[in-house]
């Protein structure tokens, strides 16, 4: 059985573990996290910034592996799981599975029939090196911890895209000196969660059509704005 896995990001990807399947796609924040660098700057020094604002590098087919989450085999019962892991020390999910259940029985009947699990998985020490939100991987979504500061801190400056997109969910952008804070609140980072990236995710399982990198994630930006963001701001009939 072919396992296809997306990653989200902000505005650009990278891989997680070696390699992935040829539709592979990932969203991961495009700021390098600033304890990273300070950690071991002659390293981030090394990697180009395009390393963090693009994905699927090193997803070359024939390689080996590197399973990037716990695989949940497919079930015939049509149950939604939604699994929770703890978040780790200094983060936080900023949804709950109550919250998941309820989101995504908003959706089309046909939508929701093709998603089967939810994990909010735990922070790792791979995940912080690269940090992300969210991530598909078949008929499954796994949603990852922010700090519980709700602070993000970048060492790069955001793309516009990024900005626009963080902003109309109410991120907060501020300049810190030679970085940028992404702030939140507990409701704008549950929306974000619940509005956007798990409705981005969904649309990459709902894609059945696109096979490239660029048309499968312009279609689940596209899901993610028409069933997340629009649907929860237009008034209910």
């Amino acid at each position: 059985m072919k396992r296809q896995l997306s990653q989200r990001n902000l505005n650009g990807f990278t891989r997680i573990g070696e390699t992935m399947s040829r539709n592979s796609q990932s969203r991961v924040r495009s700021g390098l996290p600033r304890h990273r660098r300070n950690q071991n700057s002659r390293r981030h020094t090394a990697i180009p910034a395009s390393a963090h604002q693009h994905r699927g590098n090193g997803l070359a087919a024939g390689r080996h592996f590197d399973a990037p989450e716990q695989w949940h085999e497919p079930r015939e019962d049509g149950l939604l799981r939604v699994i929770v892991n703890p978040p780790g020390e200094g983060y936080l999910h900023p949804i709950t599975a109550d919250d998941v259940n309820r989101r995504v029985a908003r959706l089309p009947r046909d939508f929701q029939s093709r998603l089967e699990v939810v994990q909010l998985s735990r922070m790792t020490h791979k995940r912080r090196l690269f940090p992300c939100y969210g991530l598909q991987w078949g008929s499954s979504v796994y949603l990852y911890p922010i700090e519980a500061s709700l602070e993000e801190l970048y060492v790069r400056c955001h793309r516009p895209a990024q900005r626009i997109e963080t902003e109309m969910f109410g991120g907060r952008w501020v300049e810190d000196g030679d970085h940028w804070r992404l702030i939140w609140t507990p409701a704008t980072i549950r929306d974000y969660y619940l509005n956007n990236v798990l409705i981005h995710e969904i649309g990459h399982i709902v894609d059945e059509r696109n096979t490239s990198f660029r048309e499968r994630e312009r279609y689940a930006d596209w899901f993610a704005i028409e069933y997340g963001y629009r649907a929860t701001r237009r008034p209910r009939g």
